[in-house]
């Protein structure tokens, strides 16, 4: 993510997405900027640093940047994803959140916060751009009380586990190094572990083998370079670690159903 879009606010739907494509919303990604995901309607599982839970109405889930994470996205979805510009992620947890508001004061405050945002968005008022920022600034304050308030949660218990504490280093050093080559049986020998052992541990927590979820998160930016960029074929493959093109493809098109060329002529753009 360039410097400008890190810095950028956006609030996106999520409804859009559910028949965009499921790889847009489900497979495992990251940003350079910290993300607040709000669902006030339907439900589905997330995928967090490794952990899965499950989401439903009024839920509010606080993505850190540079924390890989997928989530599914049913016809009945529907919430907003916030872009927090990198400039405010002080004011936001240093993990991430999961908060589950069963208040309905809450609910409706929630809900208020996310309009009184989006307003100002759209707007053409002069310093629409300065209110939405404060907006933002009113939704961490609320995000904060509402953790000082919260009963305690079974997946507060889960994430303290000894399975989700290594499966959430092992997503951080596939996010600082998916793009090296290195395999599994790499990341195993630096934390400490077997392959063997790490695989158990991602079942645990997530239902995914290691390399499932390593592969995903190659793939998806596989596919966002593809969608993107004019980058040949050839300079992605070695930007992604790949020994060669011809790896890359039968890869790609092992997990993605098409080659990358068939993916970047048929692919559109997500808000996602």
């Amino acid at each position: 993510m360039t410097e400008p879009l890190k810095n950028q606010l956006a609030l996106m739907p999520i409804a859009q997405n559910a028949a965009q494509g499921r790889w847009r919303t489900e497979a495992m990604r990251s940003h350079a900027s910290p993300r607040l995901l709000f669902v006030n309607r339907g439900s589905g599982r997330i995928t967090v640093a490794g952990l899965t839970s499950g989401y439903g109405p009024n839920n509010l889930i606080f993505i850190p940047a540079h924390v890989m994470y997928g989530f599914e996205v049913t016809p009945t979805t529907h919430g907003h994803m916030l872009q927090i510009p990198a400039a405010m992620a002080v004011e936001w947890p240093e993990d991430q959140v999961h908060l589950r508001l069963r208040d309905v004061v809450a609910q409706k405050e929630i809900a208020g916060l996310f309009d009184n945002l989006e307003r100002e968005l759209k707007s053409t008022r002069v310093e629409h751009s300065r209110a939405a920022h404060y907006h933002v600034g009113l939704l961490s304050v609320f995000f904060h009380r509402q953790m000082d308030n919260r009963p305690p949660d079974a997946a507060d218990e889960r994430m303290r586990t000894a399975a989700a504490r290594l499966v959430a280093a092992y997503t951080d050093l596939v996010e600082r190094d998916y793009r090296t080559g290195k395999g599994v049986g790499d990341f195993a020998r630096d934390l400490g572990v077997t392959p063997t052992h790490l695989t158990r541990c991602c079942k645990i927590t997530c239902n995914r083998s290691a390399l499932s979820l390593l592969n995903d998160r190659i793939i998806y930016e596989a596919r966002i370079l593809l969608r993107e960029t004019r980058e040949p074929v050839q300079d992605i493959a070695r930007r992604l670690g790949f020994a060669s093109a011809a790896y890359f493809t039968r890869s790609f098109q092992l997990r993605a159903g098409m080659t990358p060329s068939g993916f970047r002529k048929s692919a559109t753009a997500s808000p996602i």
